[in-house]
C-alpha cells in the first residue's frame, strides 16, 4: 500500500455496517479493523455476545467514533434459537446446561399464547453473565468467580415477538425490543412460562432501528481499497 492511500485512510471517517462471525467479540471485530486499516480511532456501537452473530455498527475514524451514540438507542431485531428441556447457567450455549424435569412438551398453540405475553413494557432481570456494570464491576467477571448478586431489574419493551419454527426442542423466534433487552434472559423466562425450561441456542442480530443486516459485509471483507465506499448514509 502507497503512502498516499495510507494517508488518505487515517484522514476519512464514516460508519461500516458489520455481519459480527460467531465467536468473535464485538471488540475482535474492532481490533480486526484497526490492524487491516492501520487507523486507532475505530469503535462500534453495542456489543453482540462472542456466540451471537449479525449486525454491529462501527465507526471508522475520529469524526464516527464521537458520534456513534447516535445509533446505541435504536430499536434492535432479533432471531433467536431457543432448545426447550434444559437450562444453562449463562442462558445461552456457552455455559453449563442442565435437563429442565417437566411433565409435558407444549404444542404450537401453547407456544404462541406464551410468546404473546411477552409483548409490550416490562421489567428484566440482567444475567449475571453480561457485561453490565454494577457497583463498578462487571457482572460476567463476577460470575466466572462463582459469585451471583443481586441485581435491578430494568424498564424495556418488546415491540414485535413471533414464532419462526417450532419442532420440540427447538423453538425459533424473531424478536423487535428496545435498547438493554438480553435476548437470552427472554429464553430463559420463555422456558420458564412454558414449563420446560430453555436457553438460547443461536441468536442473531437482523437489525438496528433502520439498517438491516442483508447490507452487512464481514470484517475479512473491508479492506483499504473497499472501506470508503462501504460507508453507510445516516
Amino acid at each position: 500500500m502507497n503512502s498516499r492511500i495510507n494517508n488518505n485512510i487515517k484522514h476519512m471517517h464514516g460508519f461500516l455496517l458489520i455481519d459480527k462471525p460467531v465467536d468473535w467479540t464485538s471488540h475482535d471485530v474492532v481490533g480486526y479493523l484497526r490492524k487491516v486499516l492501520g487507523i486507532k480511532k475505530i469503535g462500534h456501537a453495542g456489543t453482540l455476545d462472542p456466540f451471537a452473530t449479525g449486525l454491529l455498527i462501527v465507526g471508522i475514524g475520529r469524526g464516527a467514533t464521537k458520534q456513534l451514540d447516535q445509533f446505541k438507542n435504536l430499536h434492535k431485531t432479533y432471531e433467536a434459537t431457543l432448545e426447550l428441556g434444559a437450562t444453562s447457567d449463562t442462558q445461552d450455549s456457552t455455559g453449563i446446561i442442565t435437563p429442565y424435569d417437566f411433565d409435558t412438551t407444549p404444542d404450537i398453540h401453547e407456544v404462541e399464547q406464551v410468546l404473546k405475553t411477552f409483548l409490550g413494557k416490562q421489567q428484566q432481570i440482567p444475567p449475571m453473565h453480561s457485561a453490565k456494570k454494577v457497583n463498578g464491576k462487571k457482572l460476567y467477571k463476577l460470575a466466572r468467580k462463582g459469585m451471583e448478586i443481586e441485581r435491578e431489574a430494568h424498564d424495556i419493551e418488546i415491540f414485535e415477538i413471533k414464532l419462526l419454527n417450532y419442532d420440540f426442542p427447538e423453538l425459533r423466534i424473531h424478536v423487535e425490543c428496545s435498547v438493554g433487552t438480553y435476548i437470552r434472559t427472554l429464553a430463559y423466562d420463555i422456558g420458564l412460562k412454558l414449563g420446560t425450561g430453555a436457553h438460547c441456542k443461536e441468536l442473531r442480530r437482523t437489525g438496528i432501528g433502520p439498517y438491516h443486516i442483508d447490507n452487512a459485509l464481514s470484517p475479512e471483507e473491508i479492506t483499504h481499497e473497499n472501506v470508503e465506499k462501504n460507508f453507510f448514509e445516516y
